[in-house]
C-alpha cells in the first residue's frame, strides 16, 4: 500500500452534491500507511452527519477494491459554523464563511458596501469570494471593473472572474449588457442555488454576497442552501431607509443569522476641495435601532464624490485610495466583521431549526 494508491483510490470519492472529489478538493490530508492499513483524516466544510457518513462509506468501499485492511477515515471541519442558518447545510463546501449584506430598500449602496468589504478582506490576506446575487440589479461587474468579461467555462462548471484579489461572479456576467430579468420567484430560488452550486470557487475563506433589497425568495433561498455565518445591514441615515433597514435586521434574527454589524452609508458629505465633513442627510441615526437589535454601527461611510466615481469607473476607493478616510472605515468594518465570525466559530456557531424549506407561495416560512 502506498500513497499513490491510497489517493488513486480516493480520488473515485466525490464529494456528496458534487461531481468533484474530495482529493481534487483538497480535502484528505494526513494518510498514514502500516502495511496494508491506512487512516487520514478528511476536512471538509460541512458539519451535516450524513455528508460525513458517505464520505466514510465510499472511501472505505474504495480503499477495500484495492485490497486495503483496516480504514480509519477522521472527519474534520475546522473553524466553521456548527449550524448556523441551514441546519449544516452547504451545496458550496470549500467556502468556510458566507457574508450576507442585506438592505431593506434599494439605493443605500449595500452593491459598493460589498465590493469594498470583499476587498478590505482580500488586503487582510483573506482567500475572498464575490458573489452578486441581486438578480434584477447586478451592478457589481461595473463597479469591479469587469463589465465587459464574460466567465470563462469549465466542463458544466463556470469559472468566476478575478479581479483586485477577488472571486467575483454576477447574473450581469452572465447576459447581455442592458437585458432585463422578468423571472419568477422560483427562477430567482434557482438561480442562487446555481450560483453557489455550479460556479468553480476556490477554497475561500469566505463569501461576501451582494443580496437584492428586501426579505424574500433569495434571502431565505440563500438561507436554506449554506451556513450563513453574519449578516450585514446597510442603511442611510433617513427615517425611510431604517424603518426597512429594521426589517432587514427582523430578518436575520428570525433566521438565526448572527449579526455583523450595521454600517450606515451616505452618513455626512465630505467636501473634496477642503475635506470639511458637511452632515447634511443626517448621521448616527441608526444608533436606536442598533440598540434595538443588540448589535452595533460598525462602520459611517460619508458622502465621498471618489466613491460615486471609483464605482462607475470600476475602480473601488478602498483599492485605489485605500488612504481615503472611507477606504480606512471600511477596512475597520472588515477588521470588525472578521473578528466576529472567528468568535463564532469558536463558538461553535449557532443552531437554527427556524428555517422551513418547504414554505408555501406568498407565506413566510418567518411567521409561521
Amino acid at each position: 500500500m502506498t500513497n499513490e494508491i491510497v489517493n488513486s483510490a480516493l480520488s473515485k470519492v466525490m464529494y456528496p452534491g458534487f461531481t468533484k472529489d474530495i482529493v481534487t478538493f483538497g480535502f484528505v490530508k494526513d494518510i498514514k500507511i502500516d502495511a496494508t492499513d491506512v487512516s487520514f483524516t478528511v476536512d471538509i466544510t460541512s458539519s451535516a452527519p450524513e455528508v460525513a457518513q458517505q464520505i466514510i462509506d465510499d472511501a472505505t468501499r474504495e480503499l477495500k477494491a484495492v485490497s486495503a485492511g483496516k480504514v480509519v477515515v477522521n472527519i474534520k471541519s475546522p473553524q466553521m459554523p456548527k449550524e448556523s442558518s441551514s441546519k449544516g447545510k452547504n451545496i458550496a463546501p470549500q467556502v468556510k464563511n458566507f457574508l450576507m449584506v442585506s438592505s431593506g430598500k434599494g439605493g443605500v449602496g449595500k452593491s459598493t458596501t460589498s465590493v469594498n468589504i470583499a476587498i478590505a478582506l482580500a488586503q487582510q490576506g483573506k482567500k475572498v469570494g464575490l458573489l452578486d446575487a441581486d438578480i434584477y440589479g447586478p451592478n457589481i461587474p461595473r463597479m469591479m471593473g469587469v463589465s465587459d468579461i464574460k466567465p470563462e467555462v469549465n466542463g458544466n462548471k463556470v469559472l468566476p472572474i478575478k479581479a483586485y484579489g477577488v472571486e467575483m461572479m454576477s447574473m450581469g456576467s452572465l447576459m447581455q449588457e442592458g437585458q432585463s430579468l422578468m423571472w419568477r420567484g422560483a427562477m430567482i430560488m434557482k438561480a442562487i442555488e446555481q450560483f453557489l452550486r455550479d460556479i468553480l470557487w476556490s477554497e475561500l475563506d469566505i463569501l461576501v454576497i451582494d443580496m437584492p433589497p428586501g426579505t424574500g425568495d433569495a434571502q431565505l433561498t440563500l438561507a436554506q442552501s449554506v451556513p450563513v455565518t453574519v449578516g450585514l445591514t446597510v442603511t442611510t441615515p433617513q427615517g425611510v431607509s431604517l424603518d426597512d433597514s429594521r426589517r432587514s435586521l427582523d430578518m436575520f434574527k428570525k433566521l438565526n443569522i448572527p449579526i455583523a454589524g450595521i454600517i450606515e452609508n451616505m452618513s455626512g458629505f465630505i467636501a473634496p476641495d477642503t475635506g470639511v465633513l458637511y452632515d447634511i442627510f443626517g448621521k448616527g441615526t441608526s444608533q436606536p435601532m442598533a440598540d434595538e437589535f443588540d448589535t452595533k454601527i460598525i462602520a459611517e461611510i460619508p458622502i465621498e464624490p471618489s466613491i460615486r466615481t471609483g464605482g462607475d469607473e470600476g475602480k473601488p476607493i478602498t483599492f485605489v485610495n485605500p488612504s481615503s478616510e472611507s477606504s480606512k472605515r471600511y477596512v475597520s468594518a472588515a477588521q470588525s466583521i472578521w473578528a466576529q465570525i472567528e468568535k463564532i466559530n469558536a463558538d461553535g456557531g449557532v443552531d437554527n431549526s427556524a428555517v422551513q424549506p418547504n414554505t408555501p407561495p406568498g407565506v413566510s416560512a418567518c411567521s409561521m
